[in-house]
Parts: C-alpha cells; sequence; structure tokens
C-alpha cells in the first residue's frame, strides 16, 4: 500500500514498501566470529510512561532494554554499552549509566554475551577550578564500576579533560594514570568533534597529526594495558594510516560509520575489527556479513554491507550527534520497542523528511524483518505530523 514521504523539501512523494525482508536476516546465527571482533553500540529504550522532562534523570524501560541486547548477543555480536550510542551526555547521565552497566554486565554473565562498557568523567562539571586531579578521580569511580561488573572498559573521550589540559602532557599523564591502575587491557576512544562539539582539540591539538603522535604515544607506552583503539573521525584514509602504525597485539576498532565495509575488509597490510553505532540497526545483517568474511569471502561481505552505506551516511550526516534519532526509529520500526520515544525527549532532534528518508532507505534494503510492521508504523508516524494519505 501506498505511503506518502516529505523529502527534503517537505513535498510528499509516492513510495511502495517492499513486501519481504532481505533474505540474510532469514540465516540462522552460527558459530562465534573467527576473522573479526564485533560489537554494536547499543541504544536505550526509554520508558514512554514515565512522568520526566528532557532535562531531569532518564527513564530507561529496562525490560526492553536487556531484551535489545539479548537480541544482539543472539546473532554473536558484542555489545558495548553506555556509549555514545546510550546517550551519554545526551540524555543519560552518571546514575543512569552506572545503572545500565550493572544490568547489562550481569545479563552478559548470564548469557554467555561479549560486553564492554565506557567509562567517562559525566559526573564531573568542569569549571574553572577543576584540576586533573578531579578528572583522573571522576575516571577512576566509573572505571571502579566497569571493573566490578566484570566487564571490559572502553576509555571514553572526556569533556571535563578536555576542558581542563593545558597540552598534550596533561593527557599522557591522565591516561597513563590511568592504564597503569586499570586490572586488564582496555580500549581507547577517540572519539571526533563531529560527534561531540566539547572535543574539539582532543589529546591536546586541533592538528590531527599532532593530536595522533599524542594517542600513539600514550599506546606505546602501556601497550600491555591496551586491548585496542577505537577511532570514530570518519576518515577511512587516517585510521588506514593510523591502525599501520599500532604496536603488535592492539586492535583497531573501526567507530567510522561511514566507511565501515572497506575498512572491517581491510586490505594487504591490515584490517579493522569494529566497534559501531550502525550496528545496533544493522545487527543481524552485519553478523552474517562478517560470517561470510569468515570464510574468506570478501566479495560476499562487501555484497551484504555496501548497500547499507546510504542509510549509515544518512543517519549519521551533520549535525552526527543526534545519530541516535534515527537508531531508535529503526529500532522502533523493527519491532524491538514499542514505542519512538527517547530518554530527553531526542526523538525530536530530527525532521520528519530526515526520518521519512531513514524508512525509505532501510526499507528499500530489506533491513525491516516485518516490513508490514515497519510500515504501519511508519504510516502512523506520518498521521502524526499531519501526513494523512
Amino acid at each position: 500500500m501506498t505511503l506518502h514521504l516529505p523529502d527534503a523539501h517537505g513535498a510528499l512523494r509516492a513510495y511502495e514498501p517492499r513486501a519481504e525482508p532481505l533474505p540474510a536476516l532469514r540465516a540462522t546465527p552460527g558459530s562465534a566470529f573467527t576473522s573479526r571482533t564485533v560489537f554494536s553500540a547499543a541504544h536505550v529504550v526509554a520508558d514512554p510512561y514515565a512522568d520526566t522532562t528532557p532535562d531531569g534523570p532518564a527513564a530507561v524501560d529496562w525490560d526492553a532494554t536487556l531484551a535489545f541486547r539479548r537480541h544482539l548477543w543472539s546473532h554473536g555480536l558484542g555489545v558495548a554499552e553506555a556509549m555514545d550510542t546510550a546517550q551519554r551526555g545526551m540524555g543519560l547521565d552518571w546514575a543512569g549509566a552506572a545503572e545500565l552497566i550493572r544490568r547489562s554486565a550481569a545479563e552478559a554473565r548470564a548469557t554467555g554475551g561479549r560486553i564492554a562498557c565506557g567509562v567517562g568523567t559525566d559526573q564531573l562539571t568542569a569549571t574553572t577550578g577543576t584540576g586533573l586531579a578531579e578528572v583522573r578521580a571522576a575516571y577512576e569511580e566509573q572505571l571502579a564500576v566497569v571493573e566490578e561488573s566484570g566487564a571490559q572498559a572502553i576509555l571514553m573521550a572526556s569533556r571535563a579533560l578536555a576542558a581542563t589540559a593545558q597540552g598534550p602532557d596533561d593527557y599522557l599523564e591522565v591516561y597513563g594514570h590511568l592504564l597503569r591502575q586499570a586490572a586488564e587491557p582496555v580500549v581507547l576512544h577517540w572519539l571526533g568533534p563531529m560527534f561531540d562539539p566539547a572535543l574539539e582539540g582532543y589529546w591536546g591539538s586541533s592538528d590531527l597529526d599532532t593530536a595522533t603522535g599524542t594517542f600513539l604515544e600514550v599506546i606505546a607506552a602501556h601497550p600491555d594495558k591496551v586491548d585496542g583503539i577505537k577511532v570514530s573521525l570518519l576518515d577511512a584514509r587516517r585510521e588506514v594510516e593510523l591502525r599501520r602504525r599500532l604496536p603488535q597485539g592492539v586492535r583497531c576498532y573501526t567507530g567510522d560509520d561511514f566507511n565501515y565495509p572497506e575498512l572491517i575488509a581491510g586490505d594487504d597490510q591490515g584490517f579493522s575489527h569494529a566497534l559501531l553505532g550502525i550496528f545496533d540497526p544493522l545487527g543481524p545483517l552485519a553478523a552474517e556479513a562478517v560470517r561470510v568474511l569468515d570464510t574468506g569471502n570478501t566479495e560476499g561481505f562487501r555484497a551484504l554491507l555496501d548497500p547499507t552505506v546510504a542509510l549509515s551516511r544518512h543517519l549519521f550526516q551533520a549535525p552526527t550527534r543526534y545519530y541516535k534519532t534515527g537508531v531508535v526509529l529503526l529500532a522502533w520500526l523493527s519491532g524491538h520497542q514499542s514505542h519512538f520515544t527517547m530518554v530527553g525527549g531526542l526523538q525530536s532532534a530530527r525532521s520528519l523528511p530526515h526520518l521519512a528518508r531513514a524508512y525509505r532507505l532501510a526499507d528499500e534494503i530489506g533491513l525491516f524483518p516485518d516490513p508490514k510492521l515497519a510500515e504501519e508504523r511508519m504510516r502512523n508516524l506520518l498521521a502524526l505530523y499531519g501526513v494523512n494519505r
């Protein structure tokens, strides 16, 4: 049945939804991946019935949130928990993130799923009096929560450190301190300012070559404490150059939601593993693609993932930090939650034309396991905005 979707200019365009999902979505999950380590950064499901406000504490539907993580684990994906996809610093405060980490880590133990959790400093608001000691203490508090939960730690970029550090030496001091005390090897996360403008000049310089040098210096000083790095700069060339300079045994986890197929496929000098927000909506398809890659079939891997890039680039278009809205839209359309509501009211962060194009791009590649359900829910969303034909 025809849907009328608004285009970028507000004009309604007829669209005929597809009737069947992509056949790869019906593949039965097999054994664990052998060629790549793959994490999906997972979103949180809001409680739509909670009486809250955009600047109040997050109200999370824990049952639906944990059910979505079981969905990802069932396909063999690891879960990267309490990351920016989970709206850290954009609706989910540290108290909510700590509860999320504890609950998800317990669920991972119960189901045998792999989990790594974000460690940051978002309980700390940097002021003119904030010093490195306060930043270190905030990191240490969060690291303790993650390690006590039994999860692997991901050291995320810190807004407070970006505001407090006077130069590269301060980053070397803070990260060196944390790595020395970490119980197990961690993942270092370099999140670019397109994802969070407050992180401009991270590693002590706005010059990316200089910043890369400092980043590599941190790793070189503690290679036994760094499992890998997650690079979220949306620059494939720079990621390839960086991964070629890593010490042996340190992985590169791509966080490039624009160029992930080519970076995961790799070249004759190496490849990237994955820790991606786009693998939240692409979970089953991404898992099937990696299993194809496990057989050595790079062309088959690319044939499955390349058609998803247009959707990912749309969801992550500027302002990139609002990609979470499209991710949750697709979770709702796919039947993973009963509503399109987000913590902090972030469902309003993207326009109806943006959401309509996200639906169309996802439907065209057969991403919805039940296309009729997705069509019905999209029709309801359109009606809410006043589109009645």
